[in-house]
C-alpha cells in the first residue's frame, strides 16, 4: 500500500475540513481526499454566498431547530459547541457578525474568506490534500478499518478513516451519496433518505393556472395539517407561490413534515394552511374587516381593504369567498365577510409532495445515529471508522443549524480518529 497515514478524511466539505484540521492539530499524519477539483464547494455557496457559519442561539434552541435527531448532539455540544465554532474562526482571523435569529456570518460577507481560512489552516498543519481523487471503497481488514482504495486503483493505508462525504442534496458540490454503501459494508443501517428544506409541489388549479405565481407573503403562519385537520407543524416566516407549488423559508421548514405525513398516513395529498394575519384571531380579523368596509360604504371592497394584504392575494381570497372586488362595500353580505376572515386566517390547499432530493438543501435520513458513539462519532460496529456531517441521519432547518452540526461532528470525528490512530 502507498503512503501510511494515521487518519484519512474523505470529503472536503464543512465537516471534512473541520475533521482534517482537528486531526492535524494532534500532529498526526493526515490525508484529506476529495473527488472534486476544489475543497469547500458547499461552504462557498452556502448562505447565498455569504456562508452562515453557525448560530448563536442557546444550545436547547439549536437542538429544537434540528428536528432530525438534534438531541443526539447534546453529548457533542458538551465538548465543542456553537460558541467554540465562533472562537475557532476568530482565532483563524475570520471576524464574525450576528444577524437576525442568531445567524453568524463572516464580517466580510464573503463565504470565500471562511474557505480560505480553513485551507490556510490545513496547509499550516501539513495536512496532505488530494483533489480530483474519488474514493472507490474503504478497506476493512478483518474487524478494523485499514485504509481506502482510490478510483484509480491506488491504495492508501491508514489506522482510522473519517467519512465526511455529505448526503445526496446539492449534488453539484459532490454530495452524491457515496458514503452510504461504505457504511452498509461496515455493518451500518441507513435510515431512508428523503428531501428536507425543499420546495413543495401542488396540482391545485390556482397553482396550475399560475394565478399567484411569483407572489411573496411576508411573515405568515404556514402549517402542515394532519388528516384530522390539526397542525402537525407551523412556521411563521415568509413564503412564495411558484409555478409548481410553494416555496420560501416557511415552506422549506415545513417540507420534511409534508414528506413524513404522506408516509405516516399513506396519503397522496397533504393539506397545508396559510394564516395571513398571525397576530390576530379570526374574530378580530372579522371585526377589522367590518370596521374597514363601514368607513366608506360607497367605495368598492377591493379599494376599501387595500393594504390589508398584498393586492393579488386579497383579490384571490375575495374571489374564494364569493365576493366581487368591484362590489360597493354596502352590498357585501355579513356571511361572506365572515368567510373572507376565515380564508385570511386559514386558507387551505392540497400539496402532493416536494421537489426531488437533488433539489433539496438538506438530506433527511442517513447513517443511523444508534450505531454511532455520540461523544466521538466512532462507528460502533467497525473500529477505526468515523462519520460526520450530512452523511449521518441528522438534519436541521436552514439558518446555520446544519453547518453547526457538521462542524461539531467533524471536530469530534477528527480528534477521536487521531486519538484512535495514536493508540493503535
Amino acid at each position: 500500500m502507498q503512503n501510511d497515514y494515521d487518519v484519512i478524511v474523505i470529503g472536503g466539505g464543512p465537516s471534512g475540513l473541520m475533521a482534517a484540521i482537528a486531526a492535524g492539530e494532534t500532529n498526526s499524519r493526515v490525508l484529506l481526499v476529495d473527488k472534486g477539483n476544489k475543497l469547500g464547494r458547499k461552504l462557498a455557496i452556502s448562505g447565498g454566498g455569504r456562508c452562515n457559519v453557525t448560530n448563536r442561539l442557546p444550545i436547547d434552541e439549536i437542538v429544537k431547530n434540528i428536528p432530525g435527531n438534534g438531541r443526539f448532539l447534546y453529548s457533542a455540544f458538551s465538548i465543542f459547541n456553537n460558541e467554540d465554532i465562533i472562537a475557532f474562526f476568530e482565532k483563524l482571523g475570520v471576524a464574525l457578525k450576528e444577524e437576525d435569529h442568531g445567524r453568524m456570518f463572516p464580517a466580510s460577507n464573503r463565504a470565500q474568506s471562511v474557505v480560505d481560512a480553513l485551507l490556510d489552516r490545513l496547509e499550516a498543519l501539513n495536512v496532505k490534500v488530494l483533489t480530483n481523487c474519488p474514493v472507490r471503497q474503504i478497506i476493512f481488514d478483518g474487524n478494523r478499518t485499514s485504509g481506502v482504495v482510490l478510483e484509480n486503483g491506488g491504495k492508501m493505508a491508514a489506522k482510522a478513516v473519517v467519512t465526511a462525504v455529505g448526503g445526496k442534496s446539492v449534488p453539484q458540490t459532490g454530495s452524491t451519496g457515496d458514503g452510504y454503501p461504505w457504511a452498509e459494508q461496515a455493518g451500518h443501517t441507513i435510515s431512508e433518505l428523503f428531501p428536507t428544506e425543499v420546495p413543495v409541489t401542488s396540482d391545485e388549479a390556482f397553482i396550475r393556472g399560475k394565478t399567484l405565481q411569483g407572489l411573496a407573503l411576508r411573515n405568515v403562519g404556514v402549517s402542515v395539517l394532519t388528516p384530522k385537520g390539526k397542525p402537525l407543524i407551523t412556521h411563521q416566516m415568509d413564503m412564495l407561490f411558484t409555478h409548481f407549488g410553494v416555496s420560501g423559508p416557511a415552506v422549506l421548514r415545513c417540507s420534511q413534515f409534508v414528506v413524513k405525513a404522506m408516509k405516516k398516513w399513506k396519503l397522496r395529498n397533504v393539506v397545508m394552511a396559510i394564516d395571513a394575519i398571525p397576530d390576530k384571531n379570526e374574530e378580530q380579523v372579522f371585526q377589522e374587516l367590518s370596521r374597514q368596509i363601514k368607513t366608506d360604504p360607497k367605495k368598492t371592497v377591493k379599494n376599501n381593504l387595500k393594504g390589508l394584504l398584498p393586492e393579488r392575494y386579497l383579490l384571490f381570497l375575495l374571489e374564494r369567498s364569493g365576493i366581487d372586488g368591484h362590489t360597493p362595500c354596502s352590498n357585501v353580505p355579513h356571511e361572506k365577510l365572515r368567510m373572507l376572515a376565515g380564508h385570511i386566517k386559514h386558507f387551505q390547499f392540497q400539496v402532493n409532495g416536494t421537489l426531488p432530493l437533488e433539489k433539496a438543501f438538506v438530506t433527511g435520513g442517513g447513517v443511523s445515529i444508534k450505531e454511532i458513539e455520540p461523544k466521538t462519532m466512532a462507528s460502533k460496529p467497525m473500529p477505526g471508522l468515523y462519520f460526520c456531517g450530512e452523511v449521518l441521519d441528522i438534519y436541521g432547518y436552514t439558518g446555520g443549524y446544519n453547518i453547526t452540526a457538521a462542524l461539531v461532528t467533524g471536530r469530534l470525528a477528527g480528534l477521536n480518529a487521531a486519538a484512535f490512530a495514536l493508540e493503535n
